[in-house]
């Protein structure tokens, strides 16, 4: 049986490919709570739509069901997404296949709803000539393209530039397998923001980030996600550590020991080190 979206009440579904980003989770949390929205966060292993699975469709059956039966119990009717990925899983997948109680929503229509609430809360000035990092695919369900670039706008101080250039897909993730499709985004991403003035390459999703991030080596502009935009006009502390650590001469170094003992040394060594040292694909 559906529930009555309480516009106020929501489960804010983080996704679990946000190790990297925790700033940007906690960052959207309390930009949603600023503007009223009691929101509770949902995510990681527990809260899984199943794709990391997704070679074995028994268990990715049985991880989107409880994840949808998990929502439902929540007595909350709408679930915030943040992850592309995670959104068309659930309405393509997840809840045609085990009925969800819940309406899902992205982010940037929330706040873009919510906007007049928003709009006093941006009152620090952002000096920032943005390109926004844009993709095709995910455009035809939420329309990010016109909602995030209209957010961003009333920042005092941000200036969005256009330029036709959209990537295809709906995030960098889902060019890697393919040989040579990130390598060719990226120059085109470059090439745009030689041709736009821009000195800010502000990025939507995370897996385009951390690709990102490291063509700041190239000089000229830094790297920036839209809601650590947000945050910074807000004053709500978000650094992006992993922005740093991806384009430090020593990644080892910068990351710490005592980090990197917590994580531990083989899972750093096998796991972490690789990513972070890796250069740009061009």
């Amino acid at each position: 049986m559906a529930v009555t979206p309480d516009p106020d009440r929501a489960v804010f579904w983080y996704g679990c490919n946000m190790t990297r980003h925790g700033e940007l989770v906690r960052a959207t949390a309390a930009i949603l709570a600023a503007v009223g929205m009691d929101a509770a966060p949902a995510g990681g292993p527990a809260h899984c739509c199943g794709s990391p699975k997704e070679a074995n469709a028994r268990i990715v059956e049985g991880m989107a069901r409880r994840t949808v039966e998990t929502f439902n119990a929540s007595g909350r009717g709408q679930v915030v997404t943040w992850c592309p990925s995670c959104h068309m899983n659930m309405e393509d997948g997840m809840a045609p296949v085990t009925p969800a109680a819940f309406e899902t929503r992205h982010v940037s229509t929330v706040l873009w709803d919510r906007r007049e609430r928003l709009r006093p809360l941006l009152a620090r000035r952002v000096a920032a000539r943005v390109l926004m990092h844009a993709h095709l695919g995910f455009h035809h369900r939420v329309p990010v393209n016109e909602l995030v670039p209209g957010l961003l706008r009333m920042i005092p101080g941000v200036e969005v530039l256009d330029h036709p250039y959209r990537a295809p897909g709906h995030m960098c993730s889902s060019l890697a397998g393919v040989p040579g499709a990130l390598a060719d985004a990226h120059r085109a991403t470059l090439a745009a923001l030689a041709e736009s003035g821009a000195d800010t390459l502000c990025t939507v999703f995370h897996s385009c980030h951390r690709e990102a991030v490291a063509l700041e080596r190239h000089g000229g502009f830094v790297v920036r996600n839209w809601i650590h935009l947000l945050a910074e006009s807000m004053g709500i502390a978000a650094e992006d550590e992993y922005r740093r650590w991806r384009n430090a001469p020593d990644p080892r170094a910068a990351v710490g020991a005592a980090a990197i003992a917590a994580a531990g040394e083989t899972a750093f060594e096998r796991l972490v080190e690789p990513e972070l040292s890796r250069p740009p694909s061009l």
